[in-house]
């Protein structure tokens, strides 16, 4: 190698010593680098950052769904106030059907076979007993007060107890399952010879078979 060769050679190793110790400066420079103000005025800007607009609608939202929930919890209350109601109303109607079942005797005005309204709840009653119990049976007995003839008294008594069984079965009861006969003026509840007694002698008792 000649002299010449040798000095070519030792500048190109100081050329590549310089480009290292170059490249050493630039890592050395960007690991050492500090993030100013401006820098992380920079990285927070970027954060999006709730408006107005978003935390008013944020806002209808939630009260939109309290509201939902309000009134979902009072169609639920009012719902279960109602069937407590129905359920109320539903044992008053059967207490009164029962109290009405337990009455069995309707009376009538003098010399009258015609059934009193008051009478028609009672007879209703005694009429879906009859068809709640399929061999049950009855019999309607009709009576009168002591004034008149006892043939007369006889068949005014037998309207009487007639007028029970049919209004028995426009209600759907049977007629087979039901008896008319009558004992006129014979066997009075009360004895006396006022209109109070007489009033509780014109009657027609339903008596079970």
């Amino acid at each position: 190698m000649t002299h010449i060769d040798t000095l070519y050679a030792m500048a190109r190793r100081g050329a590549v010593w310089m480009m290292v110790a170059a490249t050493a400066t630039v890592v050395g420079c960007a690991s050492g680098t500090k993030l100013d103000d401006t820098s992380l005025a920079s990285v927070e800007s970027r954060t999006p950052v709730p408006t107005a607009e978003a935390a008013a609608a944020a806002a209808q939202r939630a009260a939109a769904e309290a509201a939902a929930a309000a009134a979902a919890e009072r169609a639920r209350l009012e719902s279960r106030n109602l069937e407590n109601s129905a359920s109320s109303v539903t044992a008053e109607a059967e207490a009164l059907a029962a109290a009405a079942a337990r009455q069995r005797v309707v009376y009538f005005d003098y010399d009258s076979y015609v059934i009193k309204d008051d009478f028609k709840p009672m007879i209703e009653a005694h009429a879906r007993a009859l068809l709640a119990m399929q061999g049950k049976r009855m019999v309607v007995e009709g009576h009168t007060d002591e004034r008149g003839g006892r043939e007369y008294n006889l068949a005014l008594g037998q309207k009487r107890a007639e007028a029970v069984v049919r209004a028995l079965t426009l209600l759907g009861v049977p007629s087979e399952r039901l008896e008319a006969v009558s004992f006129g003026q014979e066997r009075p509840a009360v004895s006396g010879g006022d209109e109070a007694t007489w009033a509780q002698n014109r009657r027609a008792e339903l008596k079970d078979r």
